[in-house]
């Protein structure tokens, strides 16, 4: 046995049974436990948090010498879980031998590499007593960011020092993941905190919307469960000069025992259990914000111009698929005026559902205000114009390093778009329409942002040479899976590929709207209806059906169901655009292609502005 693993190890677990009774004794022992300094790592070694698909958090010190199968054995240990079948990741990255690029205090994942478990099966929480009070870490440690680091520093000082005298957090009711109100010794609110293990669909969601393990589709599908928090920290970040008014906001490691555990330990009841557990969570930790009332309980009238140009240049830029009036803050300004001369002051929250790994249908509540059909103004544009989307991804990576590299790739594209529609004179309005979905009868059609990057795949398909082997590994950041189209995975890459079409002469592009079930494909068509089949064989260009995986996937060993895009996870994956299956080399083609082809777009689309305006002015002159 190595001898790493028998170094100490700072146990964060969720399910840490304190055994404290009414007596003073139990109530001195777990002062004396939350007041535990984190010691500092010996020279040479980095603190990782490690977490389990089910939420149980343990954190080690990494040396050198380390590598993923003494991480693993080490849980093991700890936790008395089973590691066997299992990946240890970071981001898009499988771990193996090389732990030498973590970083110090970063969160890494423990995952199965296959999910066959019943959305029924317990996800246990168990505890190895052996580790019992050996949580000697902080009670509220910050996961990297050092840009948001000052600010919340602050705030994080303020909440332990009121926890350490007695002020506990305030769950919050509304929503559907779990999420804290966490006071200052005065007993006000200063930050709000969503551990990343009670998102919904998460094992430990305290609302019932369970049944799916961290890594897997959730809500919006092309976001993984348990990431919408480094989505909120994403955010703050790319709110340059505070903009658009984000609030600061930090990836933690946080332990109390206010936070939910679905599963007892030890066969106990949930009631009694919860009482007598302090969890350690991985959660994002947002300063609160004081306000009246959210843009769903105000006119909108009354808003800024400026604070909602702001808001939505920063929605386009992160591809927001979430900005409804309940996620705007609205604060009063009695007897003063704010930042643009108004009465009020707009905060936009709730990023989680931001920067998702595909383009799918975003959403966006300001399009229906008046403000956004008012042109930016100067101060905007240059803001705009000042845009680096090279820039924000080498920030992102520094500070974020466990953010998914299609989800960098959607930061980019949307960029470009956003100073390429904004230098064309287009109005926030507009090119928040152009991003977004149109439904024709019961058929959902593409955006014009996806019609372009359709068009700007083709001709990538013409450009790219043909190779009957892809090469893997070659220029990768990630790893994504393209299991999904089966023994199509070569040819369909290739434009000597054309004949398999319905009229033998269709070229299928990979990212043409695609529509299939993998329960269904799994059927005999035989059972299915006519609408039914017509809807999983249809094709943008060409005719060619697709095979679906089979369930289980893992038809190429290196990489396991987890580590798919979030698209190909589901029974019933629609996306109009792929950005994920392209190494750096096609990448870069693709947004050269991508800005031709935009420029052209744009410039038929305000052609096409302008004649419609003609029409408007001769048909009101007419009498």
């Amino acid at each position: 046995m190595s001898p790493n693993l028998e170094s100490h190890i700072k146990s964060q677990v969720p399910a840490l049974l304190l055994r404290r009774f009414f007596g003073g004794a139990g109530r001195r022992d777990e002062a004396k436990h939350l007041q535990q300094r984190p010691p500092v790592p010996p020279a040479g070694r980095r603190r990782v948090f490690v977490q389990t698909e089910t939420g149980c958090v343990l954190g080690m010190d990494l040396d050198r010498s380390d590598n993923a199968h003494t991480v693993k054995r080490r849980l093991q240990l700890a936790l008395n879980v089973p590691t066997g079948e299992t990946s240890l990741t970071f981001g898009d990255r499988v771990l193996e031998n090389d732990l030498s690029f973590i970083r110090p205090d970063s969160p890494l994942l423990l995952t199965r590499n296959s999910i066959n478990r019943s959305c029924s099966t317990p996800c246990l929480c168990p505890v190895s007593k052996d580790f019992e009070h050996k949580d000697r870490s902080g009670l509220v440690e910050m996961l990297g960011c050092s840009i948001s680091c000052a600010r919340v520093k602050r705030l994080v000082d303020d909440v332990v020092t009121a926890i350490r005298s007695g002020v506990d957090p305030v769950p919050i009711g509304s929503g559907l993941g779990g999420s804290y109100y966490f006071r200052n010794i005065s007993g006000d609110r200063v930050a709000i905190v969503k551990p990343t293990d009670e998102e919904p669909f998460a094992p430990n969601n305290p609302k019932g919307f369970v049944g799916r393990a961290l890594g897997q589709p959730g809500l919006k599908k092309s976001v993984r469960v348990g990431e919408t928090g480094f989505r909120e920290v994403a955010a703050y970040l790319l709110d340059h000069d505070n903009f658009a008014n984000v609030p600061p906001t930090a990836l933690v490691k946080i332990t109390h025992s206010i936070f939910h555990i679905n599963c007892p330990v030890n066969g106990g009841s949930p009631a009694h259990d919860q009482k007598q557990q302090v969890s350690s969570k991985i959660a994002s930790f947002q300063q609160f914000i004081a306000h009246d009332f959210d843009a769903s309980d105000h006119g909108t009238s009354s808003f800024p111009v400026a604070a909602v140009h702001r808001i939505g240049i920063l929605d386009i830029r992160i591809f927001n698929t979430d900005r409804h009036a309940g996620n705007v803050l609205v604060r009063k300004l009695d007897g003063g005026t704010g930042r643009f001369g108004c009465q009020t002051e707009l905060f936009p929250i709730d990023h989680g559902l931001c920067l998702p790994e595909n383009l799918e249908d975003p959403y966006f509540e300001w399009i229906h205000w008046a403000q956004s059909s008012i042109p930016f103004s100067e101060e905007e544009l240059e803001y705009i114009k000042n845009l680096d989307p090279m820039r924000d991804v080498a920030m992102l990576r520094r500070e974020l390093p466990i953010i998914r590299e299609a989800c960098l790739r959607v930061l980019v594209l949307c960029t470009i778009f956003l100073k390429e529609a904004a230098a064309s004179g287009l109005c926030l309005a507009e090119i928040g329409e152009m991003m977004t979905r149109e439904f024709r009868g019961l058929e959902e059609e593409p955006s014009k942002l996806e019609v372009v990057c359709m068009e700007a795949r083709r001709k990538l398909a013409e450009w790219e040479p043909y190779s009957p082997v892809i090469e893997q590994g070659e220029d990768m950041d990630f790893q994504f899976s393209l299991d999904m189209l089966g023994e199509y995975n070569d040819v369909i890459r290739s434009p000597r590929f054309n004949g398999l079409g319905a009229k033998g002469n269709g070229f299928r592009n990979p990212l043409s709207k695609l529509v299939e079930s993998i329960d269904e494909d799994n059927d005999d068509d035989d059972g299915r209806s006519e609408s039914s089949k017509r809807s999983s064989e249809r094709v943008h260009s060409g005719g060619l059906k697709f095979p679906s995986a089979d369930k289980s996937s893992g038809s190429n060993g290196s990489v396991h169901a987890l580590n798919r895009s979030a698209d190909e996870q589901l029974p019933s994956s629609v996306y109009f655009v792929r950005l994920s299956d392209m190494n750096a080399e096609e990448w870069n083609i693709f947004l050269e292609k991508f800005q031709e082809l935009l420029k052209e777009a744009l410039q038929e689309r305000a052609a096409a502005a302008g004649q419609r305006m003609k029409q408007r002015l001769g048909t009101s002159c007419k009498f």
